[in-house]
């Protein structure tokens, strides 16, 4: 892969849907995670309005599969907490338990069922403890299929007069292959159609797995990005950001492995940043969310999970580090933060 085509600076050049719709390449990019999914049941055409409303410079919608091949806009493939299946007497038969990525799972899932059916079911809430405010919205949406992601951000950029560009992620790629749906060339496919699959369309597809990835190379030219989980800090040492470098464009790691926490406070930033430049690499760290829970104790407020603590101090602290952007649930905060 050529120095070019892994380092896409996010230029006007690049990523502009004209030349009047143009991002600002000095600032990071915003990266909405399931849509505003801290203030509305994530993945639904809701949180994703919201997302943009909020300046969100991309949404992100995780694929899976139906029975009948359809990309479709889930963070995994079991349903039962995110949307009203249980609720369903219909489908009350297919529920089972499944082994994926080596876990076993119980549940209701998205290849068990065809879209029709799936198109039935209505989203909710999958924290209504800690976001009951978002709980008021559950069953107001269907389950969107990535052809609608795609048309609602070409429409609220052509509202909003910039671009809203997409981030989707391929969920359990070996495990939907194992079962005769590979989603590498459905997604390749579904980008070409949308006339996306090209380096400098506004798009980058994420995925944990590293051979997915590779399998994607071969069908598009999308911009690519290795998601690294906190648990494999080797992924993103100086060498192995070298290997990630040979196929993909970019990495997201947990957001930990750039500015991590020490004694509950955030840390000096480790060298991830600039070796991630040395190879010719983006990074774009996930996931910042507001609530107490999700931050260290020296960031939080009051005893409350479900309350905010003091989130801008993570964004700021990843913005200094040079990130290039930042998945967050609640991207009003992180385009606050950016200024």
């Amino acid at each position: 892969m050529d120095l070019t085509r892994r380092a896409f600076a996010l230029s006007s050049a690049a990523l502009a849907a004209s030349p009047a719709m143009a991002f600002d390449a000095r600032k990071p990019i915003v990266i909405a995670h399931r849509g505003a999914s801290g203030e509305r049941p994530e993945h639904t055409r809701a949180a994703y309005l919201l997302a943009i409303e909020q300046g969100a410079d991309f949404i992100e919608p995780d694929l899976v599969l139906t029975k009948d091949g359809h990309l479709v806009v889930r963070h995994e493939n079991e349903i039962s907490g995110t949307t009203d299946v249980a609720a369903h007497p219909e489908f009350a038969a297919r529920k089972t338990a499944k082994v994926i990525d080596g876990e076993r799972i119980e549940g209701w899932f998205t290849e068990d069922f065809t879209l029709d059916e799936l198109k039935t079911l209505r989203a909710r809430e999958r924290l209504p403890q800690l976001r009951p405010v978002s709980a008021k919205f559950d069953g107001c949406d269907a389950i969107p299929t990535f052809q609608e992601v795609i048309d609602l951000a070409k429409q609220q950029s052509a509202c909003c007069g910039r671009p809203i560009g997409i981030y989707p992620e391929m969920k359990h790629p070996a495990y939907f292959a194992s079962i005769h749906l590979p989603i590498e060339r459905r997604l390749a496919e579904a980008l070409t159609r949308n006339n996306l699959g090209g380096v400098h369309d506004l798009v980058f597809v994420q995925s944990f797995e590293p051979e997915s990835l590779r399998n994607f190379q071969a069908m598009s030219q999308a911009k690519l990005v290795q998601l690294v989980g906190a648990d494999r800090p080797e992924m993103v040492s100086a060498d192995g950001l070298k290997r990630i470098a040979s196929y993909a464009h970019g990495v997201g790691p947990d957001w930990s492995l750039v500015i991590p926490t020490q004694g509950g406070a955030l840390g000096p930033p480790t060298s991830l940043v600039a070796d991630a430049r040395a190879a010719g690499l983006q990074v774009h760290p996930w996931t910042v969310r507001a609530e107490n829970r999700f931050l260290p104790t020296s960031l939080r407020k009051g005893a409350d999970p479900a309350a905010h603590g003091d989130v801008g101090a993570v964004f700021k602290a990843l913005y200094a580090a040079g990130v290039q952007g930042v998945f967050s649930d609640f991207p009003r905060l992180a385009v606050k933060a950016r200024g």
